[in-house]
């Protein structure tokens, strides 16, 4: 059982849709490398940095490799789960502006669609699984 590419997809449609929302949070000033910007500055290398990290995604949680595609999908879900912890562990700073529901769902939901990632590919590796799958090939 291969991990549906329609759960990556979404999962990066909720992810670069919060960048979005991230741009009107002005999210540069929670940045370590990019807070001490003005914020003309910020913005700038803040949309600048994100195009090479979104096609690096797309192309390799989309790679022909299984192997660099699983690495891939992987460490992204991965990713999404631990951004939601630094969105939490954020919060309360005074530069965070990540206060609306819409905000908090896109956030949440792609921890959720990782942890989800996750689920499915713990059974995908259960014996039954693994058994059932060489039944079906053999």
């Amino acid at each position: 059982m291969k991990i549906p590419n329609a759960l990556i997809q979404l999962m990066l449609a909720v992810l670069f849709t919060h960048e979005l929302d991230a741009m009107t949070q002005s999210e540069w000033r929670l940045l370590y490398v990019l807070r001490n910007l003005n914020d003309e500055q910020g913005r700038w290398w803040f949309v600048a940095l994100h195009l090479p990290l979104f096609w690096a995604l797309i192309v390799l949680t989309h790679h022909s490799s299984d192997l660099v595609q699983r690495a891939s999908r992987i460490g992204f879900a991965a990713f999404c789960i631990i951004h939601a912890l630094l969105h939490w562990r954020l919060a309360s700073d005074t530069l965070s502006t990540f206060t609306s529901p819409l905000s908090w769902s896109l956030i949440l939901g792609a921890a959720a669609l990782g942890a989800v990632f996750f689920g499915v590919e713990a059974r995908r590796q259960s014996p039954s699984v693994l058994k059932a799958n060489e039944r079906d090939v053999g």
